[in-house]
């Protein structure tokens, strides 16, 4: 990482409070150049606390964009950190009406030329695509990083229709801990004492209302701008990490750009809402759930500073910087590469895609088989490469007990198929949902959760094969039951037999006809269902195998449903279709460079060294019991020491418990944050305030049972206590 310490601007440092329409006023920390001529404004809108959470990160990027002539302006939403209000929900109408009132209090300050941009990673990227889908005049240009547009079925809460248990419950939890924080004191004064219990008396739990919600309803279709991206004007940079979980947002965004869009159509009109209304570009790497100049695994960094600040001067200052000169597309393909949990740098390459979908891939169908000369067996020399089961082939499903007590199912016929009937644990080396660029965040080794499936393997490959976009897999599919949900991982296998996880994708069996409805399956039926894994760059080396693994359980990631059912695939009629990448030379495509990462120097915080660090992740299995139980530790932060004395301290807990029974599955997470700030004497503490939560979600077969509770301490004194227990009606989870 380079630290520059001369930049083209002299600058300085304000803090605001913006004042809205209702009385409210939100905490804002301005940086901008002491010339007193006007520059464009670029804003963050999150609510992580600008005093104290984000306010690392926050010296690297925005001083670095006000020496750079701009005005670079954070702001902590309503109801969070030392913005005054109640913070209600994600994304909530409320928020965003902020948002676009902020942008145009931005735009009429004297020291802003009325032209703004927004930027911004996760929350921050989100909100950025919501503003600009309200459209305010002023906003021009946004940079989105690591963000969803589709709040259903690409966020934290569901997946393919599934209740995204890991993070439903995880995410949930950590808000709830955002939420009860206090203001700080040095900035609102005597006041924050009392702006703090009023803060916790309108605290309600985020989990009630994300499991109210089951299937994709008005509530998600609100703040995803999928519903209509014609609605965005602002021009838009989409950049993601073929490592974090909303990198199809980005491949999604690109093909809703003009130069995409108009392929499908000759007057457009086919691509009616579907097309963003401004120029837009998107670039992939390699990267976790962070910023790509962190300098976090996995690598390359990139100089993600200069590649935004090409964009913020070309849409707003108006210089040609040639940042529309760049491909439509720009992704990394990692090569080939033993599992592990963590890579500091990934092998690989850029190419470039003038627009996406792009000619250069093309889509390349796996037919699945039975072991040879079986009854289902196909001719490997007329079709692509076929992916081969060793598992026996059953004619009939086994009888299924009914989950509410009733009479079980009969058997059922079915044609030649794979009994896929996975333990409740298969799931358990799935990986971080939302890696950070920990030690223990990627998937191990697959060898055991593939044993935990039903696998199809391709022949040792004769040459490599690029794989860049997003695989489909069909399945002829029976269940024994009326629910279910069927996961897919795809892998490279090594000469060694060790199993790398390239993508991996759920459907939960109630929504096979759409996200917004429940259709139970008739148990012993079958049908043909198809379904998306997540996006991928990656190239399988010759010599290594391709694997798709079935199974029927994905704990934590997916909520187990009632019953557990047994599913059975039939190797005749199913499917993998790859988007194969031509993997031209370099010359063949634009070539693709960045600059090495720089970023603003750091702020000066002190992280200590904790004494016994527990491990990130441990899987714990009690034998007697049949009981799994993995415990993570999200490394949020840990403790950190501030240039003005104050003390942050925050520890977290997560920890995910499954049995034989898919009614066993639990969820705790356990939170404790603390600050401290000394005053005129060692002894005397200025402020010390804190807050413990708990989050439990346990279930049985008609209902989710969630438990929550807060408590806060001034010093030593308890000054508030709440529970909240609820119990949520099962509809599509």
């Amino acid at each position: 990482m380079r630290y520059v310490t001369e930049l083209p601007f002299e600058t300085t440092v304000e803090d605001h409070w913006i004042p809205l329409a209702d009385g409210t006023r939100l905490a804002a920390r301005v940086w901008r150049p002491v010339a007193p001529t006007p520059v464009p404004a670029i804003l963050e809108y999150l609510p992580y606390r600008l005093s104290d959470w984000t306010a690392p990160r926050d010296a690297q990027r925005h001083p670095y964009y006000a020496g750079h002539g701009y005005a670079s302006v954070r702001v902590d939403i309503r109801g969070s950190g030392n913005s005054d209000g109640h913070q209600d929900d994600e994304y909530s109408p409320t928020e965003l009406a902020d948002g676009v009132a902020v942008v145009e209090w931005l735009a009429a300050q004297e020291w802003c030329s009325g032209k703004v941009g927004m930027f911004g990673i996760s929350w921050g990227g989100f909100n950025a695509l919501q503003v600009a889908a309200l459209a305010p005049e002023a906003l021009a240009a946004i940079v989105t990083v690591c963000s969803t547009d589709d709040r259903y079925d690409n966020d934290v809460h569901y997946t393919g229709g599934s209740v995204l248990a890991v993070d439903m419950h995880a995410w949930a939890a950590t808000m709830l801990a955002f939420c009860s924080r206090p203001p700080d004191p040095a900035v609102v004064g005597d006041r924050w004492k009392e702006q703090w219990l009023d803060r916790l008396e309108h605290t309600e739990p985020f989990v009630h209302t994300w499991l109210d919600h089951q299937t994709r309803d008005d509530y998600w279709r609100h703040g995803s701008v999928i519903e209509d991206y014609s609605a965005i004007k602002a021009a838009v940079l989409a950049v993601g990490g073929w490592n974090d979980p909303y990198r199809d947002t980005v491949l999604r965004l690109v093909a809703a750009g003009k130069d995409s869009a108009d392929q499908g159509s000759s007057d457009g009109s086919a691509n009616a809402g579907r097309t963003l209304g401004g120029p837009v570009r998107g670039i992939v790497g390699p990267w976790s759930h962070q910023y790509p100049d962190r300098g976090l695994p996995p690598g390359p960094s990139i100089g993600f500073l200069q590649e935004t600040l090409r964009w913020w001067d070309q849409f707003l200052k108006g210089q040609d910087t040639g940042a529309l000169d760049e491909p439509a597309l720009r992704a990394w393909i990692t090569e080939s590469v033993p599992p592990a949990t963590v890579y500091d740098e990934l092998p690989g390459r850029w190419v470039g895609e003038e627009r996406w979908p792009s000619p250069h891939v093309r889509p390349t169908v796996f037919p699945l088989a039975g072991a040879p000369g079986g009854t289902d067996d196909v001719d490997d020399a007329a079709v692509a490469t076929v992916l081969r089961t060793t598992a026996p082939l059953v004619n009939h499903l086994p009888v299924h007990p009914s989950p509410a007590g009733g009479e079980p199912t009969a058997p059922a016929d079915v044609p030649p198929s794979c009994l896929v009937a996975s333990p409740q644990h298969t799931g358990i080396d799935a990986g971080r949902f939302f890696p950070f660029g920990n030690d223990a965040d990627l998937p191990p080794d697959q060898r055991e959760e593939d044993g935990r499936s039903v696998c199809f393997d391709s022949p040792p490959l004769t040459q490599r094969l690029e794989i860049l976009g997003r695989a489909r897999v069909r399945l002829r599919l029976t269940c024994a039951g009326d629910k279910g949900q069927v996961v897919a991982r795809l892998c490279d296998v090594g000469p060694d037999g060790s199993s790398t996880l390239v993508t991996r994708g759920v459907l939960n069996l109630s929504t096979r006809e759409g996200r917004d409805r429940v259709v139970p399956w008739e148990p012993g039926a079958t049908h043909d269902v198809t379904f998306e894994l997540s996006g991928t760059g990656y190239a399988v080396a010759p010599g290594h195998r391709l694997r798709l693994a079935v199974s029927s359980a994905y704990w934590p990631w997916v909520w187990p449903q009632p019953g557990g059912a047994a599913l059975a695939v039939a190797p005749a009629g199913s499917s993998l279709e790859l988007p194969v990448h031509d993997g031209a030379a370099p010359g063949g495509h634009p070539v693709v460079t960045f600059e090495e990462p720089e970023q603003a120097p750091p702020l000066g915080v002190v992280y200590p060294e904790a004494a016994d660090q527990r491990p990130e992740r441990r899987v714990v299995r009690d034998v007697a019991a049949d009981e799994w139980l993995l415990e993570v530790d999200p490394r949020y932060g840990g403790t950190r020491i501030y240039p003005d004395g104050l003390e942050f301290t925050e520890d977290a807990l997560e920890r995910y418990w499954i049995g034989r029974d898919p009614l066993s599955a639990r969820t705790r997470s356990d939170w404790s944050v603390r600050l401290r700030r000394p005053g005129a004497t060692p002894a005397d503490l200025a402020w010390d305030a804190s807050i413990v939560t708990r989050s439990e979600i346990s279930c049985d077969a008609e209902y989710f049972h969630t438990d929550d509770e807060v408590v806060a301490r001034d010093g030593q004194d308890v000054v508030f206590e709440r529970r909240w227990r609820r119990s949520i009606r099962r509809t599509a989870g």
